[in-house]
């Protein structure tokens, strides 16, 4: 069911939108978390250093595909706001053709660098041989995780983000009992853990589709919307390849702390992705608030309602910095509890190295409420070109503190990169998104005169 959001509350509406959201955000971090504790749990702490020491290079390739669906929504959030559903669904076309390509390019591509990638990494030598299997099959499921990223970035961007949160939702119950069943039952360790997350996300991806198919008239395709059109593929990628570029530029700079953490040894590997795990799950509400606002700008910006951006984008702001602050709390009196639903607590040193990354996040946490609601501003405005830039600051954070200090520091250097990161990125993208709604501003009331 589509939802305009050019009319009522802004902050009603894009709580409402990012309910169903931040659920199903929150589900997909649970059965990563599952994952992850039931490999740490019945395969060991070893394995769970397997399947956590390449996941900022999973967060690069697909932190790259979740923003170019994201940018590809963009333009159709925009003509829905506008109400022109021709060009709309256009453009919804076009942006099928595009992530078909992008996902066959970079499923041949990753899959065979593989080995290189995780050499990069200085992936331990005892773990190596369970950290390629599970990655090569998380690289094979490409085109699923594409398929369900896109299709839900449209649902989303015609004001639908309920039907996307039902879907993930019963994947990631399947996931958790494909986990047990892969690994458990047919004993195939890491690599039946990855392929528990590809089957269900290959089976949201499958859901979408076909409800957009025999459900939702608004976004069926017309013989004469499938036709491939030079201005719809280059402002389509103006907006998804900027937004898949900040993603990844931000990944270079977790791939150079990760790199470093993981040459500390085995130990700092497993607390690593125990914290990662449980920041990544907090950081949900970030990704709903942020996605709201932006889809909130869009639709607003193409039904030319100046007024309503600049409020919304204040709104969402201040929402987002008192979740923050909130989280943080919990990072830092809870830290360490959260860390043994991944390791036995016989895991001392583990637990400890875990409970300090997360208690030294805390103290930071409320600052993404500004990067991250300002940067997804400013992409759904259209300023994604300005937008990547503070991928660039959070990746010249990560690269500074990572190279140039955990050689005398150690892992200290490490629990302090992210926080340098986002100070770096916020420096940034809070003037630049005030540039931006003030430039938007103008132009809509230059139109209207």
């Amino acid at each position: 069911m589509s939802t305009s959001m050019t009319k009522g509350s802004p902050l009603k509406l894009m709580l409402q939108f990012a309910l169903p959201l931040l659920m199903g955000n929150l589900l997909q971090q649970t059965y990563n978390i599952i994952d992850a504790a039931i490999v740490g749990q019945i395969l060991g702490a070893d394995a769970l250093a397997s399947v956590g020491s390449s996941s900022s290079v999973q967060f690069l390739v697909l932190g790259f595909c979740i923003g170019c669906c994201a940018g590809f929504g963009v333009p159709v959030a925009r003509y829905f706001g506008a109400g022109d559903h021709r060009t709309m669904r256009n453009y919804i076309f076009n942006g099928a053709v595009l992530t078909a390509i992008i996902a066959a390019i970079l499923m041949i591509a990753c899959s065979l660098s593989c080995g290189q990638i995780l050499h990069l990494l200085s992936v331990p030598d005892d773990i190596f041989g369970n950290a390629y299997v599970y990655l090569i099959v998380i690289f094979i499921g490409i085109p699923f995780t594409l398929l369900y990223n896109y299709l839900s970035s449209i649902l989303r961007s015609v004001g639908d983000s309920r039907t996307p949160f039902l879907f993930l939702g019963f994947s990631a119950v399947l996931n958790i009992f494909l986990d047990l069943f892969c690994i458990i039952v047919l004993k195939w360790g890491c690599m039946g853990a990855a392929i528990a997350t590809i089957t269900a996300q290959a089976i949201s991806g499958i859901l979408c589709f076909f409800y957009i198919r025999g459900k939702m008239q608004l976004l069926r395709l017309e013989k004469e919307n499938m036709i491939v059109q030079k201005d719809a593929v280059k402002e389509l990628l103006g907006m998804g390849l900027p937004m898949g570029f900040q993603f990844s530029i931000t990944a270079i700079g977790s791939m150079v702390m990760q790199a470093a953490n993981n040459g500390l040894g085995s130990i700092y590997v497993s607390a690593f992705t125990a914290a990662m795990r449980i920041k990544q799950f907090l950081l949900c509400p970030f990704d709903a608030i942020g996605t709201a606002a932006s889809v909130f700008c869009s639709q607003n910006l193409g039904a030319r309602q100046a007024d309503r951006i600049k409020k919304g984008a204040l709104e969402a702001t201040i929402a987002g910095c008192i979740y923050g602050f909130s989280a943080g709390l919990i990072l830092i009196f809870f830290g360490r509890p959260l860390s043994m639903i991944f390791l036995s607590k016989n895991a001392t040193a583990v637990l400890d190295a875990s409970a300090k990354y997360l208690r030294c996040l805390g103290f930071f946490f409320g600052i993404l409420g500004i990067l991250n609601v300002c940067r997804m501003v400013t992409q759904g405005l259209g300023y994604s070109g300005r937008a990547i830039f503070s991928g660039v600051m959070e990746m010249i954070g990560r690269v500074i503190v990572s190279v140039g200090f955990v050689g005398t520091m150690g892992y200290t250097a490490i629990c302090f990169a992210d926080q340098a990161a986002w100070i770096a990125a916020s420096c940034y993208i809070g003037p630049t998104c005030i540039w931006c709604i003030r430039r938007s501003i103008k132009l809509l009331e230059g139109k209207q005169a």
